[in-house]
């Protein structure tokens, strides 16, 4: 099965450092981001970021679980990459544009090979329905205070 590559846009009423620090409070994400079952930090970078973190994803199907290596450029950039899981490679990126008004441009980027264990509708259902809920659960969560 072939890599699926998808990015969503939204304009968010925050700051990009809002957005950041919403994303990178591990503990708190399944309580707000609605696809999230479970999210566990397995190790933390100098900051106390997470560096390595275990995910399970309600991929509405099935379940999907595994673990991505987080890099970090505070405020306007979260990356990270497949260490291993239920899917072959994923590879993703958060942006937070800053527009000068005190909102931002919250770019969300993901790149999945799902490989021949997830079918094709779990591959929709990541790129699309996730990626999209993922960034329109961020904007209600921050935006909410």
């Amino acid at each position: 099965m072939a890599t699926k590559r998808a990015e969503h846009q939204l304009l968010i009423e925050v700051p990009p450092q809002v957005c950041f620090d919403a994303l990178v409070d591990y503990d708190d994400l399944p309580d707000w981001q609605s696809t999230v079952k479970s999210c566990e930090v397995i190790s933390r970078d100098k900051e106390g970021r997470g560096k390595e973190v275990a995910w399970e994803i309600d991929a509405k199907v099935r379940s999907l679980s595994y673990r991505l290596e987080y890099s970090y450029e505070e405020p306007h950039w979260i990356g990270c990459r497949y260490l291993d899981g239920d899917v072959r490679d994923l590879e993703g990126e958060y942006i937070f544009e800053d527009r000068g008004d005190g909102t931002t441009l919250a770019t969300f980027t993901l790149r999945v090979d799902p490989g021949i264990l997830v079918p094709g509708k779990v591959r929709n259902m990541l790129s699309d329905q996730v990626m999209k809920r993922s960034l329109e659960d961020l904007k209600r969560h921050v935006e909410a205070g």
